[in-house]
């Protein structure tokens, strides 16, 4: 295989990333038809093609997919050399995160001492309230996602896979009756106005008209819940594994991507960068933890 260049990879990341050839252009600041030029001379060079075209966009091939960690490989030795030989000193002010409170809770902040020993004059503040930023509007700098932003003026990386299944108290699942289909357990619900989220809808399919025994608004309840014996929850993998609770089914159709975003405006900025690449790095060094199931209970 020839040899990728960083012209290659950045041109490559931007269509992964964005989805479209217009994306790609407009974050590259090139033209649509240079963009397009280029990807096809890098799979003429490859000899493999690296997107499939769809009405509503590029999507990676297998042979695409499998070039990735290479060419974010070179954007990482490209904006380490970008930075120079810069104090770290100069890195400063604040830079405004849009997370998942759970992501926050049990992931960002246990490793954020590590980002301030790095950058002392950096000041990280993360908004958990989700559902009210936009990063169009500038209420965050970056945010951390389980949904893709399919419009605006954003810069996009996929960073891995955020695992579902369902849990319980080892009590529980050591004493619950064995039935079809989970038609005599009791289920730990999300209130009405949560009715949105992938684990919600499951388990209302999964209770149909039977009461729940517990309702909540938080992902902390849920867990409080399910560790407490009133039921069965749906959780995150890691959460579950972490608080000892038992896995009784480790796939439900309803794991969520985990998505990096950032104001394209903001791409250039040192700080912004800084923290992006950092929280990078952290996701997908937790890919493991993140997508695996716990402990099966028998």
């Amino acid at each position: 295989m020839n040899r990728l260049r960083w012209d290659d990879a950045r041109v490559f990341l931007a269509i992964a990333r964005s989805g479209s050839l217009s994306g790609a252009a407009a974050s590259l600041g090139m033209g649509i038809a240079t963009v397009s030029r280029q990807i096809g001379r890098l799979e003429n060079a490859l000899g493999l093609v690296l997107f499939s075209r769809h009405q509503n966009g590029y999507r990676l091939t297998d042979d695409g997919s499998a070039l990735l960690d290479r060419a974010e490989a070179f954007e990482q030795a490209a904006n380490a050399f970008a930075e120079g030989s810069a104090a770290q000193t100069e890195i400063s002010g604040r830079v405004r995160l849009a997370t998942a409170e759970m992501l926050a809770d049990h992931i960002i902040i246990p490793a954020l001492p590590q980002l301030a020993r790095a950058f002392p004059e950096l000041t990280l503040e993360i908004v958990t309230d989700v559902q009210t930023v936009n990063l169009h509007r500038r209420d965050a700098d970056l945010a951390i996602r389980m949904v893709k932003p399919e419009r605006g003026n954003v810069t996009i990386r996929r960073l891995g896979t955020l695992g579902y299944g369902l849990y319980a108290s080892p009590d529980y699942a050591r004493h619950r009756a064995e039935s079809a289909r989970f038609k005599a357990d009791r289920f730990i619900a999300w209130s009405e106005a949560f009715t949105h989220l992938p684990a919600a809808q499951w388990i209302e399919r999964m209770r149909r008209d039977r009461a729940p025994a517990l309702t909540t608004t938080t992902l902390g309840a849920q867990l409080s819940a399910a560790k407490a014996g009133l039921g069965l929850a749906v959780l995150p993998h890691f959460l579950g594994r972490a608080h000892g609770l038992d896995c009784l089914q480790h796939s439900l159709g309803i794991d969520q991507e985990i998505w990096l975003a950032l104001h394209t405006d903001l791409a250039q900025s040192r700080r912004v960068r800084v923290v992006a690449s950092f929280l990078a790095e952290l996701i997908l060094n937790a890919r493991a933890d993140l997508e695996q199931p716990g402990a099966t209970s028998a």
